[in-house]
């Protein structure tokens, strides 16, 4: 077990370590416990762990599913891993398959397109491509930090803004409130829709799960900004995880509601492939005394497993503890006077963007 003492704990990091997965056969890695020890006699204790970016340049954009549990077909990830390193992040074991650990490589090793929003132009300009909402934020958040260096996410926003066509957010930063611009516009012509995820009201728990996200405060002062404007806005409690965060699930419902907010919703937490042992390990680290409790109400809301990874039953967990938090959300968004609202996007005023500059006047 990794403790905040031992000398792989990285602090400001969500993950405790940066094991490389088994699941593709690669080789493992180990510590060269002399040279650290060395290192540390000598300097002090190792160097932190530095936020390093990739450039891609892929051909392609959107990327097309047909998952029967999720409500859209399309979707945009203009990063790879994430700097905010949610401990609980589905997204994870992505980074195994480039050869890197989901770990606090997952964190620190990350890649951006810069060309995304170059990228989309050219396809939505194809005569045969036909609109519906694209999805952003669906695996990595757009808002991490380095957009602000990058602005990929914005370009992307611009290109659809000129298109006419929807397009939703999924984002844990309030840094989405730096394109209230575009976001204000694309509203007024029903083509945008933005979920923000608030896990807890305790910074301090925050800190522990997400560490590199914005405040919880601060993304619920965004739903209610975003509000304000007239974007559609929807607060995603996710994910609940019992026993640690399911305890600020009616002061949430409260707290956004009294801010105009009418879409809430909540996702149970899901630990596929390399998040189970990384999570395993960061409740070894915070909340040692809790964590067989923890565990043994995620396994009971999963059949019995750490995690379901079956269409249609993988984001709706049973069990007594699955009915319990539905009620108790279901109760909370009646006394907050909250309904059912739905999104609906506007796919007729769609047009294909102009490319190839004064060339398309010709």
């Amino acid at each position: 077990m990794r403790t905040p003492d031992h000398p792989d704990f990285e602090r400001g990091r969500g993950a405790a370590s940066g094991d490389v997965s088994t699941r593709f056969g690669l080789a493992t890695r180990d510590t060269d416990g002399d040279w650290r020890d060395h290192m540390e006699a000598l300097d002090g204790p190792p160097i932190k762990l530095r936020t390093t970016v990739t450039e891609e340049r892929p051909k392609t954009i959107l990327t097309f599913n047909k998952s029967p549990d999720v409500p859209f077909d399309r979707s945009i990830n203009a990063y790879r891993g994430c700097e905010h390193g949610c401990i609980y992040c589905f997204a994870r074991p992505t980074h195994a398959y480039h050869d890197l650990s989901p770990g606090l490589d997952f964190e620190t090793q990350l890649f951006a397109k810069p060309n995304a929003g170059e990228l989309l132009r050219e396809t939505l300009a194809k005569r045969k491509y036909l609109p519906k909402p694209i999805a952003l934020g669906t695996n990595t958040d757009p808002y991490q930090p380095i957009e602000k260096r990058y602005r990929i996410t914005r370009d992307i926003l611009e290109v659809c803004l000129e298109a006419r066509h929807p397009v939703t957010i999924t984002t844990k930063s309030d840094r989405v409130i730096r394109d209230a611009d575009l976001l204000e516009e694309l509203a007024q012509c029903k083509l945008v829709a933005v979920a923000i995820s608030v896990t807890t009201l305790d910074p301090i728990l925050s800190g522990k799960l997400e560490p590199r996200c914005p405040a919880p405060a601060k993304r619920i002062a965004a739903l209610g900004k975003l509000a304000s404007l007239g974007v559609p806005v929807h607060c995603s409690i996710s994910p609940i995880i019992p026993a640690i965060t399911d305890e600020f699930m009616e002061s949430i419902i409260e707290r956004v509601a009294a801010l105009g907010v009418q879409s809430i919703g909540w996702i149970p937490l899901r630990l596929p492939h390399e998040v189970s042992p990384l999570f395993r390990e960061w409740l070894d680290v915070h909340y040692p005394e809790r964590a067989g409790k923890v565990m043994s109400i995620v396994r009971s809301i999963r059949q019995g497993r750490d995690n379901d990874p079956d269409f249609f039953t993988r984001m709706k967990p049973s069990g007594v503890w699955a009915d319990l938090l539905r009620t108790r959300f279901r109760v909370a968004c009646k006394r907050a006077g909250i309904g059912r609202p739905g999104f609906e996007l506007d796919c007729s005023q769609f047009r294909p963007p102009e490319t190839g500059g004064q060339l398309s006047l010709f």
